[in-house]
């Protein structure tokens, strides 16, 4: 938020920003596992780093000769948006990594995907789940449908580009019938619930 003000106020506008903090509890079930079926499908079972990804985007990286394909799980851009610069020099993602694994521990997976769910940005200004619901549906967090949920997990990679809602077979409509049919997946369902205190 503060970087994106810095870079409004070198270019001489207003920086905007709308944020309210809500609770993981006032955030919908279905943006929580629509944003993992999108970001970190591994989350609720990794402590911080996917290394599965990690080798898979160190092999493409290395044959492109460029950072083309990044492996960064919900815990580590959380730790790059508190606390890093975005650039992609081996030495920050160290830091990331251990950021990362700190977080895992103390934190634990409720309060990482509540912390990440009410500071990653979704359009020009636009910051948290809940700035993000009533910005694009004019509704809480809380009551969020399933295809509201995945608008809005597809956008969460490119989140300042324009995003139609209306255009059916759009970059982001085909996004988010990924991430819906992801959604269903038993084990999301049944690691969201127990970070709600369900059976």
């Amino acid at each position: 938020m503060e970087r994106r003000a810095r870079q409004a106020l070198a270019r001489n506008t207003a920086p905007k920003r709308e944020h309210v903090w809500v609770p993981y509890e006032r955030i919908s079930t279905n943006l929580a596992r629509a944003v993992v079926a999108g970001e970190d499908l591994d989350f609720f079972t990794h402590s911080g780093l996917d290394w599965k990804q990690i080798r898979r985007a160190t092999a493409h990286n290395w044959k492109e000769k460029r950072f083309a394909l990044g492996a960064s799980t919900i815990t580590q851009q959380l730790a790059k948006n508190l606390f890093l610069s975005p650039s992609k020099n081996p030495l920050r993602k160290l830091h990331e990594a251990l950021i990362a694994k700190e977080m895992e521990h103390i934190l634990g997976k409720r309060r990482i995907l509540e912390l990440y769910l009410n500071t990653i940005e979704w359009g020009d200004g636009i910051y948290g789940a809940e700035a993000a619901a009533r910005h694009y549906f004019n509704a809480p967090a809380a009551s969020l449908s399933i295809d509201q949920a995945a608008f809005l997990a597809a956008i969460i990679p490119d989140p300042r580009t324009h995003h139609d809602l209306s255009s059916g077979m759009g970059k982001d409509q085909q996004r988010a019938s990924r991430i819906r049919a992801l959604m269903e997946h038993p084990l999301l369902i049944q690691f969201e619930l127990r970070l709600r205190g369900g059976s």
